[in-house]
């Protein structure tokens, strides 16, 4: 495929305007470790909402999500439940107001104002560091995997390298080519720069949504896409199995993917996201780019705006776009498809439709945006990540009295050791669709379980933390290396989906949690009422809560464990109305087209009367 000229300058001013905002910033940037990492809590919070949105906003996500709509229709909107989705509706109901009122600058440091300054809070602030840096370089091996596979698709040009020992494919020289762009501007510019450029590469990618979302419409009719997919494709609800047969279909090969994937149960899989779920987002945040906006923030209210800003403003246009080359791909793109034989890549769909539908100058403009997706990503890991090597280890138990100076240049160093690992580690993966789902499902299976007890029960501490961390961490690796040889041994055949892991993951780290928590004695009571103080959550705090009101009459304890239950169910419904309504608008239903219109009115108008208003 060739660029058209102008798609090609688009792109290369694009590049360079990124890394001239990078240098201009870079002033601002270095004067402390807060301005480096937090943007020295100056950013509005609708900045930082478009900021996030634009980070969570990846070209590997992307790829992605076309892939499963593709092949799973409407029961896709489902599927990112694995992550998921709506643990943002958790943060911005209470935990980012509850997290920022800590005051600190990373989740490590987070972890210190929890549980005090004893041997157990030093081992589970290890403990929390080494689960960031894992959980980074395995996203930076995602990112790898998915933009050298999308450029390779997308860019006519060879940048294969074979020079002595030396031989680089042609997605892999992509790949270090965008992710050496976005290191040296994040370097230079530190949050500042990863702030400004992500809101600019928003709004590209919103446009670029736009002209994708027109383009789709005005192509494809409901008739067309009714044709070639099968009964079922286009409803939401489903039961205990998946139901959706390809076989007289012109793409039979689809039913090979989903038995990879091994969805087919798609009714015990939900359960089991929805199991996962609510202990995956009562957990909080991980700590990365997510938990850093929201330590960036003015006040704890901002935090909360800055969340739930963050879903208001990515979902329709990025659904839009995705249901867009879905649709697209459907119809259009069989002899594509049928070229690749038994060995169909569907993760392709997406830059296929890019090459075929989409006019000169525009393809400039949304090439730019969905590098601009991957760019914004990378650089808020890059920006996250240093902090809990030079904050947390560095400072913290080698040199409390390190210049703001030094600290920087270390900070600078380790983003890029933390840089090469990912990029080896990215040489290595297996696939996207792989590190998508044990990220999502084995991982965060090691978090969950010691980062909700650390919310809500008093007696949990910094030993009990550190002991399911460790649990969980071990056994999601296990999981990692050897799932095929644990599957064997159990006379398991087929697939079987990372998240039916979970229990038993989430089972060994409560072990851990339990087991450190009852053989140690309880954290210092000083420091544990001080949290509860501070931060005022809800949850089993019954002796700290009655010392606290002894002390100081006036205090009075979070009763709104009711009123945040309702507007989690109420935002978990707002959201899937905004993955939704684009769907339904591209493929003609227009029953629940309006349906989920006014489901998104409604619940809108709950969370501004019980939610926005009760900040």
């Amino acid at each position: 495929m060739s660029l058209h000229w102008l798609d090609s300058l688009i792109i290369g001013l694009y590049l360079l305007g990124t890394l001239g905002l990078g240098f201009y910033l870079s002033k601002r940037a270095t004067r402390d470790m807060a301005s480096y990492f937090l943007g020295g809590n100056n950013f509005k919070w609708y900045m930082l909402g478009l900021s996030n949105a634009s980070g969570m906003w990846d070209i590997s996500g992307t790829m992605w999500t076309v892939m499963i709509l593709f092949v799973y229709g409407l029961k896709s909107a489902w599927i990112p439940w694995l992550w998921p989705v709506w643990n943002q509706v958790f943060v911005f109901v209470f935990l980012a107001a509850w997290m920022r009122r800590s005051n600190t600058m990373t989740g490590a440091q987070w972890i210190t104002f929890r549980f005090g300054d004893g041997k157990g809070a030093k081992l589970s602030h290890i403990i929390i560091v080494v689960f960031a840096i894992v959980s980074v370089l395995g996203f930076m091996a995602y990112f790898f995997e998915g933009i050298g596979k999308f450029c390779t698709s997308i860019l006519p040009y060879d940048l294969s390298l074979s020079m002595g020992p030396i031989h680089l494919r042609n997605e892999q020289s992509y790949a270090l080519l965008l992710i050496g762009i976005t290191t040296l501007y994040t370097l230079k510019g530190g949050m500042y720069s990863v702030v400004v450029t992500e809101v600019l590469q928003f709004l590209i990618m919103t446009l670029s949504c736009l002209v994708i979302g027109y383009i789709a419409y005005t192509s494809v009719t409901g008739e067309q896409i009714a044709a070639v997919t099968p009964e079922g494709w286009g409803r939401l609800g489903f039961g205990m199995e998946l139901g959706l047969d390809w076989s007289n279909t012109p793409y039979p090969g689809v039913k090979d993917k989903i038995a990879q994937d091994g969805f087919g149960l798609f009714g015990a899989l939900f359960m089991m996201m929805l199991f996962k779920g609510v202990f995956a987002s009562l957990a909080g945040p991980v700590p990365s780019y997510d938990m850093q906006r929201i330590l960036s923030t003015r006040t704890p209210s901002d935090a909360a705006k800055m969340s739930a800003a963050t879903i208001a403003v990515m979902y329709i246009p990025r659904y839009l776009m995705v249901a867009g080359f879905a649709v697209l791909g459907l119809v259009y793109l069989q002899p594509e498809i049928a070229a690749m034989g038994k060995d169909i890549d569907f993760e392709k769909v997406l830059p296929l439709a890019i090459n075929k539908f989409v006019p000169a100058g525009w393809k400039g403009l949304l090439l730019a945006g969905l590098l601009a997706a991957f760019m914004g990503t990378f650089a808020a890991f890059v920006n996250a990540a240093p902090a809990y090597i030079v904050n947390d280890i560095y400072k913290k138990y080698i040199d409390p009295d390190a210049s703001q100076k030094k600290l920087i240049r270390l900070s600078i160093a380790s983003s890029l050791l933390l840089v090469i690992l990912g990029v080896i580690l990215g040489f290595n993966a297996a696939s996207l669709n792989t590190l998508t789902l044990w990220i999502t499902s084995a991982l965060y299976g090691g978090y969950a379980c010691a980062n909700v007890l650390k919310w809500i029960w008093w007696r949990f501490n910094g030993y009990g933390y550190f002991g399911g961390m460790l649990a969980g961490l071990i056994a999601s690796t296990i999981l990692l290396f050897f799932k095929d040889a644990i599957l064997q041994g159990l006379g398991i055949a087929g697939p079987v989906p990372d998240i039916y892991f979970f229990p038993v993951i989430f089972l060994f780290s409560l072990i851990g949690c339990l087991a450190g928590t009852f053989m140690t004695a309880p954290d210092n009571m000083d420091a544990v009422k001080s949290f509860y103080r501070q931060t005022r959550p809800w949850g089993w705090w019954g002796p700290v809560k009655k010392e606290v009101m002894q002390e100081d009459p006036s205090f009075i304890p979070n009763q709104d464990l009711g009123k945040d239950a309702f507007n989690i169910l109420t935002g978990m419904a707002w959201q899937m109305a905004q993955v939704l309504i684009p769907i339904y608008l591209m493929i003609r239903d227009h029953t629940q087209l309006a349906i989920w219109v006014m489901v998104f009115f409604v619940t809108s108008w709950l969370l501004k009367k019980y939610w926005w208003d009760k900040l």
